[in-house]
């Protein structure tokens, strides 16, 4: 690598649609930040996640491997420290990896790699552990009804947490550009992890005003009851969604562009203390996030599908002198494909047994060859309240062309994404396109078996029922996390 080794300041939030960024092509979001850093760097078109759902999204990220391969598929779900990750790798390089802010991590492995770690997670670190008061908003950070009743202009705690986290990693930035000063030249590796704009749908006054009576209703309405899917008919039927107000949808709606916006006036100031600080000209910046949100369209809300609004993620890298400034690319690819990238960016090994590979190439020359294909899961085993009892193995494929969605006990789903980039016509069941279902069909279901991850997630299940009721007794210590106070959270009026 030509020169010297940069910076890494890697920018992760949670449950950023990619839609909804200026330099997405939503003309009515206030980002500018995220659209700067757009017009320095390279943005990708076609990124995915490779779990609609936190916890999961968040292990695969670190690990550049699909939860088939490091086994996390829900958020009570532990990685094995045996699994190296990206910070592991950063850490074999010769760089000191620092955290600040949110990893999701349960167990007691709560760096997985990193060397410092600030500020931590609003929740807790343990299965089974003693969860975060919310006050007005309790539930409404979860896919329950209330999140769409409990919303509007007000003020959540996950927002708390983000401005904390911006002021730690502010607050290192500066400590970093001391000890260059007083002549240590290593280059830094600094990850922020951020809550926002995951839900509550709940922004401060002056963020939600900006939308309010601006932002309209989805522009995809929910599908006729005889062409709607029926596992997607039971989830809207399962958490109450099937009859959502226009005025809570409105409300909701302007509140998640509001929270966009609280979360790009965070990560801009965070952009301008670099700049300030002589960092910024040998930093490689990276933007994602875990997942997106359908923001009701279809009628659907939050995560939990493979719909691009839920699966889709943003990922802009920036680096200056080193990558082109202003281009985009359309490659199919993930998050942990970005992993693999990131680490060959700047000089350090890339994760072995690792499903990612690296796309730097591609992001140097939109005309590198590439394997247009990638994965996301969705698995459930009834640990949490809002699955309703139900366990779930479901498996997303998208290549260049089409994205077909295997539900493990019903018909799947299949989109032509050229002709059809809104997945309003579902081919699954059309003859002409049998042949394409089937050839995809084969290839979801190739290394990857439902029925053997129910089992085994039926396994660990048990061995989770009883980690937390040892946690429940025991009461052992969250050595990193952040504490939520009930009166961060509130509705105005």
């Amino acid at each position: 690598m030509a020169g010297p080794r940069p910076n890494l300041l890697y920018i992760m939030s949670d449950q950023h649609t990619q839609r909804v960024i200026g330099c997405y092509g939503d003309r009515m979001v206030k980002t500018p930040a995220l659209d700067w850093l757009a017009a320095q760097g390279v943005t990708f078109d076609n990124a995915y996640t490779p779990a609609p759902i936190c916890l999961a999204s968040r292990m695969s990220a670190l690990t550049a491997c699909y939860p088939v391969t490091q086994e996390c598929w829900t958020n009570t779900d532990i990685l094995t420290s045996e699994r190296p990750t990206m910070a592991h790798a950063l850490g074999a390089a010769g760089y000191l990896p620092i955290l600040v802010g949110r990893l999701h991590a349960l167990g007691p492995d709560q760096l997985h790699g990193y060397a410092r770690r600030e500020v931590g997670d609003h929740s807790t670190n343990w299965v089974g552990g003693i969860k975060h008061e919310m006050g007005v908003l309790d539930k409404t950070n979860d896919p329950f009804r209330v999140s769409l009743a409990r919303s509007g202009p007000g003020q959540s705690g996950y927002e708390r947490h983000d401005m904390d986290v911006t002021a730690a990693a502010c607050a290192v930035l500066e400590e970093l550009a001391t000890q260059r000063r007083a002549g240590d030249r290593r280059p830094f590796s600094l990850s922020i992890g951020y809550m926002l704009p995951h839900q509550p749908y709940v922004a401060r006054q002056e963020d939600y005003d900006l939308y309010a009576g601006k932002v309209g209703l989805p522009d995809l309405p929910p599908p006729e009851p005889d062409r709607e899917h029926p596992y997607l008919r039971w989830w809207r039927e399962t958490t109450e969604t099937m009859a959502v107000t226009a005025e809570e949808t409105l409300r909701a709606r302007a509140a998640y562009y509001g929270l966009v916006t609280r979360l790009d006036t965070l990560i801009g100031n965070v952009l301008e203390t670099l700049k300030r600080l002589g960092f910024a000209e040998n930093t490689l910046t990276v933007y994602t996030s875990d997942h997106g949100d359908q923001i009701g369209e279809r009628g659907l809300w939050w995560k939990q599908t493979f719909y691009d609004e839920a699966c889709k993620v943003p990922m802009i890298l920036c680096w200056p002198g080193r990558l082109p400034e202003g281009e985009r690319r359309g490659q199919v690819l993930s998050l942990v494909d970005l992993t693999q990238t990131v680490l060959e960016a700047v000089g350090a090994p890339t994760l072995p047994n690792a499903d990612g590979r690296s796309a730097l190439s591609v992001a140097r020359d939109g005309n590198h060859p590439w394997i247009e294909e990638t994965f996301a899961e969705y698995c459930t085993d009834a640990a949490e309240t809002w699955t309703r009892n139900a366990t779930v193995q479901q498996r997303m494929i998208r290549t260049r062309r089409w994205k077909l969605i295997y539900y493990h006990g019903h018909r799947p789903q299949l989109f032509d994404m050229v002709q059809d980039p809104r997945e309003t016509k579902d081919l699954a069941e059309e003859p002409d396109y049998a042949a394409v279902r089937d050839a995809l069909t084969a290839r979801v279901l190739a290394g990857w078996n439902p029925e053997a991850i129910r089992q085994r997630m039926a396994r660990r299940r048990r061995d989770k029922d009883l980690l937390a009721a040892w946690c429940k007794t025991v009461n052992p210590p969250d050595a990193y996390r952040w504490q939520m106070r009930m009166e961060d959270n509130w509705l105005a009026g």
